[in-house]
């Protein structure tokens, strides 16, 4: 197996949260599906990673438009997200990257930029035991226009004094690789190294 590596020209480093330093992906994908089973939409593993990284709300709005519903995004999200933290117990760390994450702890700038929202994902961190070896955190909150949007990662960039090209940013998804090269920085995909999702 390959060994996850962090690149010689980078000067800062940010992580995404679900499904690269935390295996919440089975958690949230179950939390989706028992809320939308009520709602009578059987919600595919293809669609969930495909959707990987993107918040909620605009989830539920991408599930609208793909299943044809007119479910209330704002409601059924935080529907989502109670059965979520319910379940958050079940969520592993992701040993290759929490491992890159303390090597380099205190050696350069890190940050985490998440689709998720501020306060589970402090809740996640703690669980996975990095909440002390994180001192910069963009989320849903944070910003206007989540992935694929680039602002996340620039914000991070921002915060940590470093410039974009600089920042090597570590993500599992696709709308997070696009919003990674979107802001001109280098991109690896975890899920390259090993396998973070089996449904």
């Amino acid at each position: 197996m390959q060994k996850l590596e962090i690149d010689p020209k980078a000067k800062g480093l940010i992580f995404d949260l679900d499904g690269t330093l935390a295996d919440t992906m089975p958690v949230h994908f179950v939390a989706y599906q028992k809320i939308l089973k009520k709602y009578g939409i059987d919600y595919s593993a293809k669609m969930f990673l495909a959707l990987a990284g993107v918040p909620v709300v605009e989830t539920i709005v991408k599930i609208n438009e793909v299943y044809g519903a007119s479910l209330n995004p704002e409601e059924v999200g935080n529907e989502k997200e109670a059965e979520y933290e319910r379940m958050m117990d079940k969520i592993k760390p992701i040993d290759p990257v929490i491992d890159l994450v303390k090597q380099y702890h205190g050696k350069l700038p890190i940050a985490v930029g998440t689709g998720g929202y501020t306060r589970l994902s402090w809740k996640t961190l703690e669980i996975i035991g990095l909440k002390d070896y994180i001192e910069i955190l963009v989320s849903a909150n944070d910003v206007q226009n989540p992935k694929p949007h680039p602002e996340t990662f620039l914000r991070c960039a921002e915060q940590m004094g470093v410039k974009p090209e600089d920042c090597q940013v570590f993500e599992d998804g696709e709308p997070g690789m696009k919003a990674a090269r979107a802001a001109g920085m280098m991109a690896t995909l975890v899920t390259d190294y090993y396998d973070v999702f089996k449904a």
